[in-house]
């Protein structure tokens, strides 16, 4: 029981980083973690997996809007590039969480492999994502892609289980705005999706009763890795616009690089699972 609530908290950490620096609420971290906690405790299996994403999204729900309130007083949020986009988002997540309940779990895991390497390779080779000029002055967010676009973000993002940030930092960034910006930005434009997919799972009518759950979330795992995130976000703020911009980007396409390898390999992400109340 200690070995996996410092396991977690350790986790929790490193998604108090990742929030802060690139975005991330912390799915892309906690889901596999939480599985492979579950799984060693005899809890494995569909419930195991369902649990572990439920809590991710509990999770990234405090996470994403801790971040996003630390970043607001420190000036990095632009209303114009977080709404309406933020409403429309939350539109596609609601279509999104309910459509996951369809869909088996390899089907998603490879349309979530397929879109980071069209996102990596789409970064690395086309101009403006790893560097912008910054005599450049940023570009408004057209209406198609605040309506249309919202909703995709939302619907993808939701549906595969994570938040929105692999989308909307690449969307901001191609609009001329720098890393420090971007992932500030994608923290309000993560909640949306975080909450949808909480409710999904959290009222789910075929979700196991037990000690310490709500519906599919656990919530001793998500105490032990909010324990350890929260004050690593206050920490992380203080540094996150001192980060070169180049250098800022290309970690993002590393880390981006690292959960595509680890979701390849290890094959955790939601695989050959159906979702709840299919």
């Amino acid at each position: 029981m200690l070995t996996s609530f410092l396991t977690l908290l350790s986790f929790g950490c490193l998604t108090g980083i990742t929030t802060v620096l690139f975005g991330f609420g912390g799915g892309f971290i906690a889901v596999p973690v939480v599985y492979g906690v579950l799984s060693a405790a005899a809890r494995p299996g569909a419930d195991a997996m369902h649990v572990a994403v439920a809590t991710s999204a509990a999770v990234m729900v405090v996470n994403a809007v801790t971040a996003a309130l630390a970043q607001w007083r420190q000036g990095r949020l632009h209303r114009a590039y977080v709404w309406p986009l933020a409403a429309f988002i939350t539109i596609g997540a609601a279509a999104g969480s309910f459509a996951a309940t369809f869909v088996g779990g390899t089907a998603l895991r490879v349309l979530f492999v397929a879109y980071l390497l069209v996102t990596i390779t789409d970064s690395l080779l086309r101009k403006g994502f790893l560097s912008v000029a910054d005599q450049t002055p940023p570009e408004p967010l057209g209406r198609g892609v605040t309506t249309l676009g919202g909703m995709g973000i939302g619907l993808v993002a939701a549906g595969l289980g994570v938040g929105g940030s692999v989308m909307t930092v690449p969307l901001l960034r191609r609009r001329g705005l720098p890393m420090a910006e971007a992932t500030a930005m994608a923290n309000p434009l993560s909640v949306p999706v975080a909450l949808a997919g909480t409710l999904v799972y959290a009222l789910a009518p075929d979700a196991p009763v037990g000690t310490g759950q709500f519906g599919y979330v656990d919530l001793t795992a998500g105490a032990a890795l909010l324990i350890g995130s929260l004050p690593t976000i206050a920490v992380a703020r203080r540094v996150a616009g001192r980060v070169p911009d180049r250098v800022h980007s290309a970690a993002y396409v590393l880390l981006l690089l690292a959960v595509l390898i680890v979701m390849t390999v290890t094959g955790a992400w939601r695989s050959d699972l159906p979702g709840p109340g299919s």
